[in-house]
């Protein structure tokens, strides 16, 4: 049976992710920062020795054997600047460093993305600009939008023992705390839960894909803003 680590794998998103992988077969591992979460491994991935933590505790659950895939989905949206680079940057980066390391096999790595950003830059080739780290209007997005160019970069600086690809939902489940309209979308249909879970099924699967980002959000990334 095959394993796969699941940031944040107890709510909302994840929960969808981890139940649909379950269905499928696999050994789903979970994590999350809060003891009542009902997750596998609790961990604060805002500390700087968290995603080394998580990591260890799923080798002790698979008897020293690195899980076949990762799927970063935690996630901070508002709050204090430096947890949500820690959580949603670092903690994927180190992760991935960490899955890299394996002795044997090639693993897959998804990152949980935001078609908004994609949709962003695509405005930004479109207005002929840059946006950089410090004129993007939110921390949540700055760290979205690095996390977007280390899938591509880790995909190319770990091929040997690693996939590395992206999802990127569009308006599927807001979070609880920001409230804004879903936006414009090219098909009569909002995306769900089960279609981002579906996206990150097949990127789990598709062996000959790597560095690849699938937006999962009715072609909003198509429309302009």
């Amino acid at each position: 049976m095959k394993s796969v680590l699941i940031t944040g794998g107890t709510v909302r998103l994840g929960k969808v992710i981890a139940e649909r992988l379950r269905a499928e077969g696999w050994r789903v591992i979970t994590s999350s920062h809060r003891v009542d979460a009902g997750a596998d491994i609790i961990v604060d991935l805002a500390e700087p020795m968290g995603a080394a933590k998580l990591y260890a505790a799923a080798l002790q659950m698979l008897d020293g054997t690195p899980p076949d895939a990762l799927v970063n989905n935690a996630a901070l949206f508002t709050g204090d600047p430096a947890a949500i680079t820690a959580v949603n940057l670092e903690a994927p980066k180190k992760l991935t460093m960490l899955m890299a390391g394996r002795e044997t096999g090639v693993g897959a790595v998804v990152n949980v993305l935001d078609s908004k950003i994609i949709n962003d830059l695509r405005c930004d080739a479109i207005c002929h600009r840059s946006v950089g780290a410090s004129e993007h209007p939110s921390k949540y997005g700055w760290s979205k939008l690095e996390l977007l160019d280390w899938t591509k970069k880790a995909a190319m600086q770990f091929a040997a023992t690693l996939r590395v690809n992206g999802v990127a939902p569009g308006p599927v489940m807001a979070p609880t705390e920001v409230h804004e309209k879903a936006g414009e979308m090219l098909l009569d249909r909002r995306p769900t839960a089960d279609d981002v879970a579906a996206a990150v099924s097949y990127l789990l699967g598709a062996e000959a894909t790597t560095g690849a980002i699938i937006p999962v959000d009715a072609g909003q990334h198509l429309v302009e803003g």
